[in-house]
């Protein structure tokens, strides 16, 4: 029989009755759009206020420092993902190369910090929608898009992929407007409401100049503020950006799109935040940068296109519903990941025809629609206590990566390498030295990172707002741990 009459082998897509398994549909573009997408979200569009107030120009320094750091943590995470790309990433590292009880830990504080992320998400769509329709509760605003989404996480991966892969390209678009906009003031020297010339020297003459409140220094009413208590600020917008982990167990080639994914992080924070914020700092004197609205809307208003408050409401909708999005779709895998660790219980690892954690994603959105009533009916206790636990776990979640990076490469170097790995078979440096997309510096960037994480830590504890997610952290690393010997005293 010849190769035209052969039966032809069904394509492993979400369209394509296959036994049920995670499909590997997620293309170069969509790992693509999903790493940046996650680097953007509103805490650019109206976060960038807070850090602007606390740190001045010197903002741009904080971004690259914070982002450096990001780069090394998301680079570790990629060293794992790929010579061992599963769906789960964290936590799955963590149990097969450290413990199950750390495998437990981080998955289920990630899991619970994408809920609380998606919970205000999802409790802040309303405003949003309100912009245009004041008479729409907020409430049914969030529970039409909750059903949306979930509706979209259900048809496959590759949906998810090009639900995202739309909703970054909006919000770059909305940054490069803004960037391109910006130098167009500052190059053919357009009038702005403010007064001032744009120019890139305003950040040195505008308000005390590149440093105005230096590295720390204390205000008349006690808080805080400089270049040191920004950096609190600008780590947390950049939670997100280690999603790009989470998709290797579904990514077509993940030897080649992970690397190049995360290898232009670095440019994506170059461009996307100091760029945009620099621009935006040229044109708007930083100092009249107070939070009452986006920097991105000030800097259309200065030079009278009042279009803009109506443009980046659509942005920032967009935003949100990319960040309940990638949020539904990391729990739902997170869960199918724990279940199949045995620290989840069994159905949560069950797949439908389309390779769906199907039963992952309903359950996540149902304890999400939970969190959102308790939003609605105690927004106090929800923003300051939830939130505080939410603002830890990201660091926390960090913290696992680097120390399960170390372990990885120490069960490497033994030779307990993925028996599927071309390093299979490879032991000591040459196992090492064979790992397809290393860490730079590995023994040394870990404890450097660490270092620095531990510093960000300390630094809260001086900031009123979030000295009580430190606090909160170590509740919930008590819980998680009480949590984990239940349930392995109930086995």
């Amino acid at each position: 029989m010849s190769t035209t009459d052969a039966p032809k082998k069904s394509r492993e897509t979400d369209d394509v009755p296959v036994p049920a398994t995670l499909r590997k549909s997620l293309k170069n573009r969509h790992i693509q759009l999903i790493a940046l997408g996650g680097a953007i979200g509103t805490g650019l569009f109206y976060g960038s206020s807070e850090s602007i107030t606390l740190a001045g120009p010197s903002i741009l320094l904080a971004y690259l420092v914070g982002g450096l750091a990001i780069f090394a943590i998301v680079r570790a995470l990629s060293e794992m993902s790929v010579e061992d790309p599963k769906a789960g990433a964290f936590s799955y590292y963590a149990t097969r190369y450290w413990s199950k009880r750390a495998g437990f830990i981080s998955g289920w504080n990630y899991w619970f910090n994408y809920i609380l992320v998606s919970m205000v998400e999802l409790s802040v769509v309303g405003s949003f929608v309100n912009y245009w329709f004041p008479a729409i509760p907020t409430w049914v605003s969030a529970a039409v898009f909750l059903v949306i989404i979930c509706a979209a996480n259900l048809l496959g991966v590759s949906k998810f992929g090009e639900f995202e892969f739309w909703f970054a390209i909006i919000k770059i678009v909305a940054v490069i407007a803004m960037i391109i906009g910006g130098l167009a003031v500052i190059i053919f020297v357009l009038p702005t409401a403010s007064g001032v010339r744009a120019s890139f020297a305003n950040w040195f003459t505008v308000g005390n100049g590149f440093f105005p409140n230096g590295l720390m220094g204390q205000n008349s009413d006690g808080s805080w503020t400089g270049l040191l208590m920004a950096l609190v600020v600008v780590m947390f917008s950049f939670g997100g950006t280690e999603l790009i982990g989470i998709t290797a167990g579904e990514t077509e080639d993940p030897k080649t799109t992970i690397p190049r994914a995360t290898n232009d992080i670095i440019w994506r924070i170059l461009v996307f935040y100091i760029g945009a914020l620099g621009v935006i700092m040229a044109v708007v004197p930083w100092n009249t940068i107070d939070g009452k609205s986006s920097p991105f809307v000030q800097i259309f208003d200065s030079v009278g296109i009042h279009a803009a408050a109506g443009i980046l409401n659509f942005v920032c909708l967009t935003a949100v519903m990319s960040v309940y999005n990638s949020g539904l779709y990391a729990n739902s895998r997170m869960l199918y990941s724990l279940a199949k660790q045995g620290n989840a219980p069994a159905y949560l690892g069950k797949l439908n025809s389309r390779g769906v954690p199907v039963a992952g994603v309903l359950t996540s959105a149902v304890i999400t629609a939970i969190a959102v009533v308790v939003v609605f009916v105690w927004p106090e206790f929800a923003f300051n206590y939830l939130m505080s636990i939410a603002t830890i776990a990201g660091i926390i979640n960090w913290t696992m990566i680097m120390f399960t990076e170390m372990k990885f490469r120490k069960v490497v170097a033994a030779g307990g390498a993925p028996e599927d790995s071309e390093l299979a078979g490879l032991s000591g440096q040459e196992a090492l030295d064979a790992i397809h997309f290393k860490l730079p510096f590995a023994k040394v960037t870990p404890w450097v990172v660490l270092a620095f994480l531990a510093l960000v830590v300390v630094l809260m504890c001086f900031s009123t707002s979030y000295r009580i997610a430190v606090i909160a952290g170590v509740i919930w690393l008590a819980i998680l741990f009480a949590a984990y010997q239940l349930t392995q005293a109930k086995k």
